[in-house]
This record gives C-alpha cells, structure tokens and sequence, in this order.
C-alpha cells in the first residue's frame, strides 16, 4: 500500500487556500460599524411607522435583538440574512426605542441608549444619525467588563428608518443652580405666605 505524502509546499498552498476561504467567508458576514463617538445615544421616533434592517456582524457569540421588553425577536445575528428588513410599528414623535442585545453564549441583555442602563455601566451601542440620508445606523457590543475604547461594536448591526438620534441630556452646573435658586424662592414664598 502506498502511503500518501504531501510536500511541505502543497501543505502550506492549502493552508493558505483554506485561511484565504474562512476569511472570505467572514468578511462577507461583516456589518457596517457606527462611528466612534456615538456611543451612549438614544433612539428617538420622528411619529410615524419605523423600520429595522439588519446590516450584519462580525461576531462570535450569538446574539439575539429585541425591542425593549418584547419577547418577539427581531433579528438574530448568526440566523438572519442581511438586508431582512422588519416593521417596527408605528410610534409618536417623541418616543424614545430602546433596542435589548440578548446574547445567548453569556446570557447578558445589553440595550441601546445611555450606559447606565447595562449591567456594566457601559455603552454596549453606537447609534449614528445619517449613515445613509434618513437612515440611523445601529452597533452593538456583545462582551462586558473589559476596558472602554477596546469595544468593537461589531456584534450586531442594523439601520433605522423613522427615528432620530438624541443624547439623553445631563444637569449642567446652571440647571442645577438655578433649581436650586427656585427651591429657595419657593420656600421664601411660602413663609411671606405664613406670615401674613
């Protein structure tokens, strides 16, 4: 019986044909990211009928997307073909969406909008106005506990038709002074009122 040899040449050509084919295959699961910069960003409906439409990923684990409470799936990011697009319903100008990232492999939910909202008080989606004229690009982050600015937000992709992007305001030093100045206006009312 004659034994098969292969040459360490043939060797490393099929190797690199193989690593060249996985790569490939990767690359054409890989999504559009939402620029740096965008993280932490609410989604806010413009009033009217809003639409999602998954755009891909690059990642590992499998990841799950839902709309707030929902237990109706959205998207899953290994089993949906890019481009499946989905009607959200309709919502009232104002209305703020927050998107839930379940990722199965950890059991972590992770939700689009301010970082206080994960368990590891990170921003876990970048959510970035006008990647295509009226269209919000979405990214999601499917791992926590590691250092901010390492985020790839590459797990799960999907743009919006319908909404606007917002940041959640924060207190500056003037509302809370001024805040205050009316609580001491207030109770300086209040005793000229007892008083007289």
């Amino acid at each position: 019986m004659k034994s098969l040899q292969i040459s360490p040449a043939r060797w490393c050509q099929a190797w690199a044909a193989a690593a060249l084919s996985l790569s490939m295959a990767h690359a054409a699961h890989a999504a559009p990211i939402a620029v740096p910069g965008t993280e932490g960003l609410s989604l806010i409906a413009n009033g009217g009928e809003v639409f999602a439409t998954f755009e891909g990923n690059s990642g590992g684990y499998t990841a799950l997307l839902y709309l707030g409470s929902s237990a109706t799936e959205l998207f899953n990011n290994h089993a949906t073909a890019s481009g499946t697009v989905v009607s959200l319903g309709s919502f009232a100008a104002g209305t703020e969406l927050v998107f839930r990232m379940h990722v199965s492999n950890t059991g972590d939910d992770f939700y689009s909008g301010p970082a206080d909202r994960n368990i590891d008080l990170s921003a876990h989606a970048r959510a970035q106005a006008n990647w295509q004229p009226g269209v919000t690009l979405v990214s999601f982050e499917d791992l926590r506990g590691i250092p901010e600015g390492i985020y790839a937000y590459n797990d799960m992709s999907f743009s919006l038709k319908g909404v606007s992007v917002s940041a959640v305001p924060e207190p500056t030093g003037m509302t809370l002074a001024l805040v205050g100045l009316m609580g001491v206006a207030g109770r300086m009312g209040k005793r000229r009122t007892q008083k007289g």
